[in-house]
């Protein structure tokens, strides 16, 4: 296990009602004159930003909106956000949804407290200091109301980026598992696929001596499993999504990857599908990864055995360990098609002539991309091609 610093200081709330708190959340951690920042009408048809507004108001706390955050937020609302924040002296923001949402909130949130553009951090410059964010999470999938990370789209070639730093992390999250019953199942599965991703980059590593954290990753996936189909099946059912739901907190909030070194070449690669072609990011993600596990597996076989194994109940192979990787890397193939996730270009809308452009914007800011295997542009170009 390699050495390591861990800091996650969010406050959560769990459980039923608890968006009617809000007001008393922001009131402990300072705010008073804050930004609600929310994405489409779901928020407002369903009486949540109400009943938020709500308690902020008899908590005796002012604050301004702004809506439209779209998946895959863009930089232009950003833009707007910090503007607004600077103008009516906002001193915290409350982000109102899933991950688009809490991202463009901590975009905002940092560029608020910055006098060039946001669009440095996502460039690479060290975040200092940033406005608090809370959030009221809406879908499990992100990971973000736990998280250090923000991804952001920049219109001006709608590059998609991300940066990260503690002073992002929402100060508190407020879950509720009801909030999520009004999901369609396809937007639940590709949250859980998001889930699966954000543990599958920290669980393939070249690090040895972790079965800690190896078992943690275990577990989360296991609890997608077992819980996605339940809740396709009943979408009211409260505690599969409870099970989720927290599932989906501790997929992103690194608790799952300390100790050991971290992959994300796969979020990478498909950040190009879903700012060229505006998918979801988790449709994207059940494209990339298969194709990705493929191309990568005989450099770890020993390391995909054991997810066949202990994830997909797999028999192994002791004298044919790759049989045993393959077979856990199709039974996640048919997981993914079972609960009515893509696997192919062709089901995605993107296009084969379009590779070569996503491996240029991707790999001109990259000599080599990942960890587990270092992957150069030729390797990309591959990989999207065996997701043809």
């Amino acid at each position: 296990m390699n050495n390591f610093t861990f800091y996650s200081p969010t406050y959560f709330v769990f459980g039923k009602d608890t968006e009617n708190e809000a007001g008393k959340y922001v009131k402990r951690f300072g705010g008073a004159n804050v930004l609600i920042h929310y994405g489409g009408g779901s928020v407002v048809k369903s009486g949540l930003l109400e009943r938020v507004e709500k308690s902020l108001t008899e908590s005796g706390i002012r604050y301004k909106t702004l809506g439209g955050v779209k998946p895959n937020p863009r930089s232009g609302l950003v833009y707007e956000g910090i503007k607004l924040c600077k103008d009516e002296n906002i001193d915290f923001i409350l982000a109102v949804g899933g991950g688009s949402v809490i991202d463009s909130a901590k975009a905002i949130a940092a560029g608020a407290k910055y006098d060039g553009d946001f669009w440095d951090f996502y460039k690479g410059k060290v975040i200092k200091e940033a406005i608090p964010v809370g959030t009221i999470l809406t879908i499990s999938a992100a990971g973000s109301e736990g998280s250090s990370g923000s991804v952001i789209t920049h219109e001006d070639g709608m590059l998609k980026r991300s940066a990260g730093g503690d002073v992002l992390r929402p100060v508190f999250s407020i879950l509720n598992p009801e909030l999520t019953t009004t999901l369609s199942n396809y937007q639940t599965a590709c949250g859980a696929t998001d889930i699966m991703a954000h543990v599958f980059e920290r669980y393939f590593t070249n690090t040895k001596d972790v079965e800690i954290t190896d078992r943690l990753c275990e577990s989360v996936l296991l609890t997608i499993i077992k819980e996605v189909p339940r809740v396709i099946e009943n979408p009211k059912d409260y505690n599969a999504r409870a099970n989720i739901m927290w599932a989906g907190m501790i997929a992103h909030n690194n608790i799952c990857g300390v100790g050991r070194d971290q992959d994300w070449s796969s979020h990478k690669i498909e950040h190009e599908l879903s700012a060229l072609y505006d998918v979801a990011h988790g449709a994207g993600l059940a494209v990339v990864f298969p194709a990705w596990m493929k191309y990568v597996m005989r450099n770890a076989v020993n390391k995909f055995a054991q997810m066949a194994v202990r994830v997909w109940g797999c028999e192994m192979d002791f004298e044919h360990p790759e049989k045993t990787a393959l077979e856990g890397i199709h039974r996640f193939e048919n997981f993914l098609k079972s609960i009515g996730m893509p696997l192919t270009f062709e089901e995605i809308g993107a296009k084969e002539n379009d590779i070569p452009e996503m491996v240029k914007k991707l790999m001109g800011e990259n000599d080599k991309l990942g960890s587990l295997v270092s992957l150069s542009a030729k390797d990309v170009e591959n990989i999207y091609r065996l997701a043809l």
